[in-house]
C-alpha cells in the first residue's frame, strides 16, 4: 500500500502551554491565567493555547490514516525541545517530510517509523512532537493497509506472542479540582486515580506532609461513601513532584517513615506515589528512587514508586529499569518521539518485569490519546492515562470509549 499525499491541518489540545520558568519565578495567577513576563524561548505569555498538527497520509486506495503532532505542557523545559508551534510544523512537513514519505509503501510499519524517528535533517532530528505525530500517522496507516487493528498490527511486527487482549486500567487525573473531580471518578469506577497534582508544600503537601497525609484519609473515606459496589477498589495513584523529598532532604529513611504513614491512611486501598524525589538530574534522581524502592521492598510495604521526571526517553526508560530504581515507569508519550520508541518501552517494562505505565500529557488530542491507547492495549501495559485534558470525563471517555471499541472488534474478528 503506497502513501499517495499529506494533507496537514491545525488543531488545538485538550489544554495549554505553560511557561514552567516564569511560573517558578514571579508569574502571579489571574484567574485561569498568569500575569508576567515569558522566561522560556518562543513563548509570547506564561500560559498560551495548546497548539497540535493532525497529519493525514491519503492512502493508494483512498483511505485515510491520522496522527497528532503534539507535545508536553511545560515545553521547552527538562531538556525538552522548544515549544511546538502548528504553523512552523505545517511548512517543515510541505519542505522535508512529503519527499520522503509521499511513495513509499506503508504495508509495514517498524522500518518506516524508525527512518523518520532518526531522520536527520541539516544535521538535526526532527521535533520531538512532530516525530510523535508522524509515526502515528504511520502506525494508523499500517493497520489500515495490513485491514487489521493498531494492536494486531503492533502484536505482528513486533512478535508479541499472547493472543489474548484485555482492558488496560485507567488512570484518571484531576488537577487542581481534587476534590470535585474525585467524585466523578468515583462514580465512574476509575481504576486509577486521582493524580491529585501535589507540586507545592505549603497548599498541597503541608511543612511535614500533614496536608497530603490528610488528603489520602479524605480520599479513602469518600471511596468507601460514594461507590456504588462495594467491590469497587481503586489504586491511588498520587504524583507529588518530588516535594517529599524536599520537605524531608532526601532523606531515605524519613521518607520511607512518612511513605509508610500514607499507606496506613490509604487503607484498604492500594497506593502508589510518583516522583518522591527530584534530584535535578538523572543519575541523582535515579539513585535517590532505587534507594527508596529498595527499603520499601525489604520492608515488604504494598506502596509502589513510579518514576517520572528524568525519565523522559527510551534510554531513559531503560536506565531507570535496568537499576530497578521504581516499582513502575512513566513512559511519558510525547517525551519519546517515534511512538516506535513506546512501544519498545512499553514491551521492556513487561519484560523487566517493572510497572509499564503507558502515559502522557493532559496537552494532547483525541487522536494522539486513542492511538496510544491502542499502543497500551498491543503492549499490555499495567496502566493507561486518561488523557487529554483536565476536566477527568473528557479524558476517561475518550480512552474508555476507544479501549471497548477497539477490544470488541478484535473479539468480533
Amino acid at each position: 500500500m503506497i502513501i499517495k499525499d499529506i494533507v496537514c491541518s491545525k488543531s488545538l489540545t485538550g489544554f495549554y502551554f505553560d511557561d514552567q520558568l516564569a511560573i517558578k519565578s514571579d508569574a502571579k495567577e489571574d484567574g485561569f491565567t498568569y500575569i508576567g513576563t515569558p522566561k522560556t524561548e518562543k513563548f509570547t505569555a506564561v500560559r498560551q493555547r495548546g497548539e497540535a498538527l493532525s497529519i493525514m497520509l491519503i492512502l493508494e486506495d483512498g483511505q485515510i490514516a491520522k496522527g497528532d503532532a503534539a507535545a508536553v505542557q511545560y515545553s521547552g523545559t527538562g531538556g525538552r525541545d522548544p515549544l511546538f508551534l502548528s504553523d512552523e510544523a505545517h511548512a517543515f512537513i510541505e519542505t522535508h517530510i512529503k519527499p520522503v514519505l509521499v511513495g513509499s509503501d506503508i504495508s509495514k510499519f517498524k522500518v518506516l517509523a524508525e527512518e523518520i524517528d532518526q531522520l536527520m535533517i541539516d544535521g538535526k532530528r526532527l521535533h520531538t512532537a512532530l516525530r510523535y505525530g508522524i509515526t502515528q500517522s504511520l502506525l494508523d496507516a499500517a493497520a489500515k493497509a495490513n485491514h487489521l487493528t493498531i494492536p494486531q498490527l503492533i502484536r505482528k511486527e513486533y512478535n508479541i506472542e499472547d493472543e489474548n487482549y484485555h482492558h488496560i486500567p485507567i488512570f484518571a487525573q484531576s488537577g487542581d479540582e481534587r476534590y470535585a473531580n474525585v467524585d466523578k471518578m468515583i462514580l465512574k469506577e476509575v481504576d486509577v486515580m486521582p493524580h491529585a497534582l501535589i507540586n507545592n508544600i505549603k497548599t498541597k503537601l503541608g511543612k511535614r506532609g500533614e496536608l497530603l497525609k490528610k488528603y489520602i484519609k479524605w480520599l479513602r473515606d469518600r471511596v468507601l461513601k460514594l461507590r456504588q459496589n462495594p467491590e469497587y477498589s481503586p489504586i491511588f495513584h498520587i504524583d507529588v513532584y518530588g516535594t517529599i523529598g524536599i520537605i524531608f532532604k532526601e532523606n531515605t529513611q524519613k521518607m520511607f517513615k512518612y511513605i509508610k504513614q500514607l499507606e496506613k491512611a490509604a487503607y484498604p486501598f492500594k497506593l502508589r506515589i510518583e516522583g518522591p524525589v527530584d534530584a535535578n538530574n538523572r543519575e541523582d534522581t535515579m539513585k535517590a528512587l532505587k534507594a527508596l524502592t529498595d527499603m520499601i521492598n525489604d520492608h515488604n510495604l504494598t506502596t509502589e514508586i513510579v518514576a517520572d521526571e528524568w525519565c523522559n526517553t527510551l534510554e531513559d526508560v531503560k536506565y531507570f529499569g535496568d537499576h530497578k530504581a521504581a516499582h513502575m515507569l512513566q513512559v511519558k508519550t510525547p517525551d519519546l518521539g517515534g511512538v516506535n520508541n513506546i512501544i519498545e518501552a512499553l514491551i521492556y517494562c513487561n519484560e523487566s518485569g517493572i510497572g509499564a505505565y503507558s502515559g502522557g500529557t493532559c496537552n494532547e488530542t483525541n487522536v494522539s490519546a486513542e492511538i496510544t491507547t491502542n499502543i497500551a492495549i498491543a503492549c499490555n501495559a499495567t496502566q493507561v492515562l486518561a488523557k487529554p485534558g483536565m476536566g477527568t470525563d473528557e479524558g476517561i471517555m475518550i480512552v474508555g470509549n476507544e479501549m471497548n471499541r477497539t477490544l470488541a472488534l478484535i473479539n468480533n474478528r
